[in-house]
């Protein structure tokens, strides 16, 4: 990577770590002690907000409180319970037949590694990575849609495949700032860099970003 790609690179971690600070909590609500918690908040979190899949959880967990009752969970029902989350049908399945696998194949347990993870029906590298970052504090890159909006319009990467965008990040941001730079990013993404109406002159990345009016 050239000087002045790193320099720049550097800068905007920097930016971003004043404005954001280098927390890694994820804003989905679940118990350190329960992690397929956080694996099933994340599934339903697809095409949802946060703040909605926070709601649903509160009820959800108390009903559902471990995998094996989630695995043995009536479908019909689990879709009523989870429907404000929306694509309930497929969810559902997802949720309890992803607790089954964890059950047979796991012993009941959430694994670490990516490679099991993204075995479990519903979760994709996105889901996996979340889990990896906040459960067994593996620094991983976790391409949402704002992730992959920002990195995009910052110039860090030129790939639109989240896969492609993953790795690409992976190699030129520096280790330790993988886990924090999700919530940074999906942070700026709903506050400031929006996707249809983004706040560029409100930036503080404005002065070296690609995107913004500053660089045209």
């Amino acid at each position: 990577m050239e000087k002045k790609t790193e320099k720049r690179i550097s800068e905007i971690l920097k930016l971003l770590d004043e404005a954001y600070g280098a927390e890694t909590e994820p804003t989905l609500t679940y118990s350190p002690r329960k992690p397929h918690e956080l694996l099933i908040a994340t599934i339903l979190s697809a095409q949802c907000t946060d703040e909605r899949v926070n709601q649903v959880t509160l009820t959800l967990f108390q009903k559902y409180p471990d995998i094996p009752s989630f695995s043995e969970a009536n479908i019909k029902e689990l879709e009523r319970d989870i429907h404000p989350c929306g694509f309930y049908h497929t969810k559902a399945l997802h949720i309890r037949d992803c607790c089954k696998m964890l059950l047979q194949e796991f012993a009941g347990e959430v694994p670490s590694r990516l490679e099991d993870l993204i075995r479990l029906p519903g979760v994709g590298r996105k889901t996996a990575n979340v889990v990896r970052t906040h459960v067994f504090h593996e620094p991983s890159i976790v391409v949402d849609t704002h992730v992959k909006r920002i990195s995009k319009r910052l110039g860090l990467t030129e790939q639109t495949d989240p896969v492609k965008i993953e790795f690409d990040l992976m190699d030129k941001l520096p280790k330790d700032h993988w886990s924090r730079i999700n919530l940074q990013l999906i942070t700026l993404g709903r506050s400031i860099c929006k996707s249809q109406k983004p706040k560029c002159s409100e930036c503080f990345l404005n002065k070296i970003c690609d995107f913004g009016p500053s660089s045209r």
